[in-house]
C-alpha cells in the first residue's frame, strides 16, 4: 500500500500543482485562463500516449527482455519525437484554439504555455518512469515536489511581477526546463542506443490504444460541449478541475500492478484491496475539493452533479477491470486485450459524437461498463485467483 501511495502523490502532485495555478492565474491574470485547463486537456494524452511507448514500454522491456539500453534509448527518442509533436502543436496553436471553438485573442499565450509546459512535463514523466522500475520511490517523490513546487512559485510570483503575459510564461518555462535538464542528467546512465519500438508498444499496448482514442475523444467531444454555451462549459471544467488530479493519482493502480506482473509477483487480492483503500481516499479528495471551490464559481448545480455522477461512477468499477486488463495484457494476449480495449474505445469515441453536453460523460460510462464485463469474462475463462492471492492459468 506504502509503494501505492507514493507512486499516487506523484500523480497527485503532477496534476494538482497545475490545477491550482490555473485557479490562481484566473484571478492574478485573467479570470478566463481557468479555461485554459479544458482548451488544452486533449493534449494530454498525447503526452501519455509518449510517456506510455518510450516511458512504461521501454522500462517493461527492460525487465522482461533483459535490455538495459532500452530505457535510455527511450528516453532519447521520446525528447527528439516530442520536441517534433509539440513543436508542431505551439506553431499553430491558434488554429487548435478556433477548433476548439476558443478565442486565440484570450488564450493564445498561455494556449502555447501549456502546450511547452506539457513537452517539458513528459521529459519529466520519462525519468520518473525509470526511477519507479529502479524501485526509487522516494527520490521519484523528491523530484516531483521539486519541480512543482518550482513551477507553482516561478508562476505565480511572476504573475505578480510582470503585467505582460509573455515574460511570465518565458520565466516560468525556462525555470522547469532548467530544473528537468539537471535531473535529467542526475539519472543519466551510459548506454548504447537500442531499443524495439514494436515491444514497447505491445508490452503497454492497452494504454496506447487508450490515450490515442482519448484524445480523438476529448478533441472533438470538448469542442462540441463547449458549442451548448458557457454554463455547460463552466460545469465541465469544473468536474475535470476536482477530479483530473484524482484520475491521475487513481493510475498509480496500473502502474504498480505493471512493475509487479512484469517482476513476476503480482498479488491480485492484495492489489485490488489496495486498490479500493486509494479509491476512499480520492473520493474523499473530490468532495473536499468540491466544498472549498463551489464558492469561487457560478454554476449550474444540476449539470454540475450529472457530469460529477458520471465520474463517480468510473471511479466504482475502475480497480477491478484496470488490474485485470494489466494482467492479461502482459501474461495472456495482448492483441486480444488490445483488440478489446480498441472496441470500448470505439464505442466511446462514436458516443462522444452524439448531439448532447453530456457525450462525453455517456461515452466514459458506456465504456467503463463494457471493459468490466469483457475483461471479467476473458479472466475467469482463462484464470483463477488462489486462496494466497495469486492468479492461476486454468488447465483444461
Amino acid at each position: 500500500m506504502k509503494r501505492l501511495l507514493r507512486v499516487s502523490l506523484d500523480a497527485a502532485i503532477f496534476s494538482f500543482i497545475p490545477i491550482i495555478s490555473w485557479f490562481l492565474l484566473g484571478i492574478l491574470v485573467d479570470e478566463n485562463l481557468i479555461n485554459v485547463f479544458s482548451l488544452t486537456y486533449p493534449i494530454q494524452f498525447i503526452y501519455a500516449l509518449m510517456k506510455s511507448i518510450f516511458g512504461v514500454g521501454a522500462n517493461i522491456s527492460k525487465e522482461k527482455d533483459k535490455d538495459k539500453n532500452v530505457v535510455m534509448s527511450g528516453i532519447v527518442l521520446g525528447i527528439i519525437i516530442g520536441f517534433i509533436v509539440f513543436g508542431f502543436i505551439a506553431i499553430n496553436i491558434d488554429s487548435y484554439i478556433n477548433f476548439m471553438n476558443m478565442d486565440p485573442n484570450i488564450y493564445h499565450t498561455f494556449g502555447l504555455y501549456s502546450v511547452i509546459q506539457l513537452y517539458i512535463q513528459l521529459i519529466f514523466a520519462l525519468i520518473l518512469e525509470k526511477l519507479y522500475y529502479e524501485e526509487k520511490n522516494k527520490l521519484a517523490n523528491i523530484y516531483t515536489i521539486i519541480l512543482n513546487l518550482l513551477n507553482f512559485v516561478v508562476l505565480i510570483v511572476s504573475s505578480l511581477i510582470f503585467k505582460n503575459q509573455t515574460y511570465i510564461i518565458i520565466t516560468t518555462l525556462l525555470s522547469i526546463l532548467i530544473c528537468v535538464v539537471i535531473m535529467l542528467i542526475r539519472e543519466f546512465d551510459k548506454f548504447k542506443f537500442n531499443i524495439n519500438i514494436i515491444k514497447c508498444i505491445k508490452y503497454d499496448s492497452v494504454d496506447i490504444v487508450n490515450n490515442i482514442f482519448f484524445f480523438i475523444i476529448f478533441l472533438f467531444g470538448l469542442s462540441n460541449a463547449i458549442q451548448y454555451g458557457q454554463e455547460y462549459m463552466m460545469a465541465l471544467n469544473f468536474v475535470a478541475l476536482i477530479t483530473d488530479t484524482q484520475w491521475d493519482a487513481f493510475d498509480a493502480i496500473s502502474t504498480v500492478a505493471k512493475i509487479d506482473i512484469s517482476k513476476g509477483k503480482f498479488n491480485y487480492l492484495e492489489h485490488r484491496k489496495n486498490g479500493y483503500k486509494l479509491l476512499v481516499v480520492i473520493l474523499l479528495s473530490v468532495f473536499l475539493m468540491f466544498i472549498i471551490m463551489w464558492n469561487f464559481y457560478t454554476l449550474d448545480i444540476k449539470l454540475t452533479f450529472i457530469y460529477l455522477a458520471f465520474e463517480l461512477v468510473n471511479f466504482m468499477i475502475y480497480p477491478i477491470y484496470r488490474l485485470k486488463t494489466c494482467f492479461l495484457q502482459l501474461e495472456y494476449s495482448a492483441i486480444k486485450i488490445t483488440s478489446n480495449k480498441f472496441v470500448a474505445s470505439t464505442l466511446r469515441t462514436f458516443l462522444s459524437f452524439l448531439k448532447t453536453p453530456f457525450c462525453t460523460g455517456i461515452g466514459q460510462c458506456c465504456s467503463s461498463i463494457y471493459q468490466f464485463i469483457t475483461t471479467s469474462i476473458i479472466f475467469k475463462l482463462n484464470y483463477k485467483v488462489n486462496k494466497k492471492g495469486y492468479i492461476e492459468k486454468i488447465i483444461r
